[in-house]
Parts: C-alpha cells; sequence; structure tokens
C-alpha cells in the first residue's frame, strides 16, 4: 500500500464521512474532506491528491457534475471513485461517462473501498506528464509541444486531440474515442 498517499473524501453525511475517513488513516492515508460540491471543486484544484473519493448526491453542485467539471475544466487526471447509492446501471454509465475511474455503490465494505482505492493509485502511478513518439514530444504540465526541438504552438482542442494520439500510439485511435473524451 502507499504510504501517506492523500484522499479527497466527498461525501454529506457527516457519520459516514467519520466512518470512511477513520478507516483510511488507519490503513495510513491522509484524508481531507468536502461536503459539498462547490467545496470538493475547490480543494480538488487547489490541492494535490492522489485520488477522489466522490458521492453523487451532494448539495451545491452534484457529484456528477463535479466529476465533469474537474476532468473537463481543469483537466485533472486524478483517480476519481464515485462512491453512491445510485445502483441503476445508468448512473454508472452516466458516472463513467463524465470520467469517473471506478463506481462503488452504497452499501460497501471498507476493505473493498480500500482495495478499489490501492488498484487506483497503482494504475495512476504509470501515468506520465510527457509523452514522446519519434521527434514528437508533449509536457503535460506545461502545455508545451515540440518537434524535433522546434515549439509548436496549438489550441487547446488540438493539444487535447494530440494528447490522446500519443497516449493510444501506436494504436489507432476511433474518431468516437477522441470525440468522448473531448466532449
Amino acid at each position: 500500500m502507499p504510504s501517506k498517499a492523500s484522499i479527497l473524501l466527498v461525501e454529506d453525511h457527516s457519520a459516514l464521512a467519520e466512518t470512511v475517513g477513520d478507516f483510511l488513516e488507519a490503513k495510513g492515508y491522509t484524508v481531507d474532506f468536502a461536503a459539498d460540491g462547490l467545496l470538493a471543486l475547490h480543494l480538488a484544484a487547489t490541492e494535490r491528491f492522489d485520488a477522489i473519493v466522490l458521492d453523487l448526491m451532494i448539495p451545491g453542485v452534484d457529484g456528477i457534475e463535479v466529476c465533469r467539471r474537474l476532468r473537463r475544466d481543469a483537466q485533472l487526471t486524478t483517480p476519481i471513485l464515485i462512491l453512491t447509492a445510485r445502483d441503476q446501471l445508468d448512473d454508472k454509465l452516466k458516472g463513467f461517462d463524465v470520467g469517473a475511474d471506478d463506481y462503488l455503490v452504497k452499501p460497501f465494505d471498507l476493505p473493498e473501498l480500500v482495495a478499489r482505492i490501492e488498484a487506483l493509485l497503482r494504475r495512476g502511478r504509470g501515468m506520465t506528464s510527457q509523452y514522446r513518439v519519434g521527434d514528437l514530444s508533449m509536457n503535460l504540465e506545461t502545455m508545451e509541444v515540440q518537434r524535433a526541438g522546434v515549439d509548436i504552438k496549438l489550441s487547446k482542442t488540438l493539444f487535447d486531440i494530440l494528447r490522446i494520439l500519443l497516449r493510444e500510439s501506436p494504436k489507432v485511435v476511433p474518431r468516437e474515442t477522441i470525440e468522448r473524451e473531448l466532449w
């Protein structure tokens, strides 16, 4: 298990947040809390977390919109696990569609939650902030693209398309995949 991984727990039910937070802290995680969508957006955009555990039915901005904004507007790549009582297939698909990495339905077992968080963190460690294919390079942190050492200026949309193509290289990326990620 990663030591001192930081988790943002977004849950408006204080007793559940306390139980989950205490369990995660006992497992070595540091946990920060948000009880509503606006605070969750603020914390996720201004602090660095290794993973986010997000309830969907929270006051203010709901969890689906929080996830959508973090992925689309903030370009956040932090793993997001949705933790919710919504158990219908449509709800799950909507969660994944807006950028969630995993979905766990309440009630749940705390050891399963930890196992899912650990799996997300293991996958997240494989993520990179730079891509290089041939003489083309992209830095995701600085949003710089170079070919043979020459800077290339791209619009945000073109940058995002190139990011997807470089990430998936040498595979062919279907248009639907690009559209789903961008819009």
